[in-house]
């Protein structure tokens, strides 16, 4: 689908890459915090007892933490940009390796991963409660990537790049303004 529009620098990759985590975090972060009211989950129930509550300093300081995911992400996924943006079915290839080692497979138990329903006792509405977020999250990375790389230009580098000053500030005014 593409011609070859891996041939890129790598420090384009490490922009788009940390660009689209950070926005992509904090925007589903925030839809999805919104709409299942963390804020009452991380306080009032099982997951009060090892999630931060939203008032935290932690919780503000989130996104500017995937600054340095979507570096390792770039660092990561540099050597399989390849089959990622030129492959038809790129994104899903992308989403593919998130759903399989980072979400239901990670090696650490996890809620909603293989792992954490099989060694933790947290039910299973708890292993379902942060699944949409995440699946959403990763997969418009994914097409993200996929797709500033299919059409690049100003219609992507513009917005992202005011999203992240803003993401950025907004964050750092949650930290210092507590």
């Amino acid at each position: 689908m593409h011609n070859s529009k891996s041939d890129g620098t790598f420090g384009r990759f490490l922009w788009r890459i940390t660009a689209l985590q950070v926005v992509t975090y904090f925007v589903f972060g925030l839809l999805f915090s919104t709409l299942f009211n963390y804020s009452n989950a991380y306080t009032s129930t099982i997951l009060s007892s090892f999630m931060k509550p939203m008032s935290s300093a932690w919780v503000a300081a989130g996104p500017l933490f995937q600054i340095l995911r979507g570096v390792l992400f770039a660092v990561v996924l540099w050597p399989f940009r390849e089959p990622i943006l030129n492959h038809k079915n790129g994104w899903l290839i992308l989403w593919g390796l998130f759903l399989g080692l980072a979400i239901f497979g990670p090696v650490g138990p996890a809620p909603g991963s293989i792992e954490g329903m099989v060694y933790t006792k947290l039910p299973l509405t708890y292993h379902l409660f942060g699944l949409p977020e995440v699946l959403f999250q990763t997969l418009f990375f994914s097409l993200g990537v996929y797709y500033w790389y299919a059409k690049p230009g100003k219609v992507w580098t513009i917005p992202m790049t005011i999203a992240l000053v803003l993401i950025i500030l907004m964050s750092l005014a949650g930290i210092f303004l507590r």
